[in-house]
């Protein structure tokens, strides 16, 4: 098993890519922290964890909450006493409006969100990796990361951001022995983007049937590569950035 015994933490894993990690996570022997704001789905999650023979824990969390965050990271360490893996994954589309348009709410909320939160949760986490001598952390960024148009302004400026945190943090803190990346998803079948993916006549849609995947992605598909750049098979990658896109981006 890839993960035996290590604890990891995966936010926004009630639904969707988080999920979908956990799921696998814990196929190959990790103990996960699923975390969400909705408890019901956070602790139908588990039950779908602990029927496979995983074990895990929910706890309700508001990522843009650093008192939230406290108890989150204090959750994990009493009842396991170590964090090996941090998966940062919860985020929010927002608004699509340009600089015109948009509000001030609009993007605080967005870039709180997908920025600052993993932020915050990286500066109280990477510490305790740090004096365990290991630990590894996967920012789930985007397409929206590397070019303009696939994403509101909001959006686009939070996830070119989260690139930029990893590659700081990954020369940072690698020494240490934490290894720092992050996976770009492309268009991927969850709630998201559903709307989109249900217009054929969409630019999106219309571009994901020229791509040479010629599909959109499923959630276990990230799932894999956050699996990968989490274990010991990617012990020489730093400050990475693995696009999962069907090579929606290439052109």
């Amino acid at each position: 098993m890839k993960l035996e015994n290590k604890v990891a933490i995966i936010t926004g894993s009630t639904k969707g890519i988080g999920k979908a990690t956990a799921m696998i996570f814990i196929e190959e022997g990790a103990k996960v922290v699923v975390v969400g704001t909705n408890e019901e789905r956070g602790n139908a999650t588990v039950r779908e964890i602990l029927d496979a023979g995983g074990e895990a824990f929910f706890q309700k969390t508001n990522v843009t909450d650093e008192t939230s965050l406290d108890a989150l990271v204090k959750a994990t360490m009493d009842k396991y006493g170590r964090i090996d893996i941090l998966v940062n994954n919860a985020g929010v589309s927002g608004t699509t409006a340009n600089m015109n348009d948009i509000t001030s709410d609009e993007w605080s909320t967005v870039l709180s969100t997908n920025l600052t939160a993993p932020f915050m949760l990286c500066k109280k986490i990477i510490p305790i990796m740090e004096t365990q001598g290991a630990g590894a952390i996967v920012n789930v960024a985007s397409m929206a990361s590397t070019g303009a148009g696939r994403g509101g302004l909001a959006y686009t400026t939070a996830k070119h951001g989260l690139l930029g945190l990893t590659r700081q943090m990954s020369l940072d803190h690698g020494r240490n022995g934490v290894r720092i990346n992050a996976v770009l998803p492309g268009p991927i079948a969850t709630e998201m983007i559903a709307r989109v993916l249900a217009i054929p006549q969409h630019p999106v849609c219309m571009k994901i049937k020229m791509s040479p995947a010629a599909r959109a992605g499923e959630p276990e598909e990230v799932g894999k590569a956050i699996l990968f750049l989490a274990s010991e098979d990617a012990s020489f990658i730093h400050g990475a950035s693995l696009a999962v896109d069907g090579g929606y981006t290439i052109f």
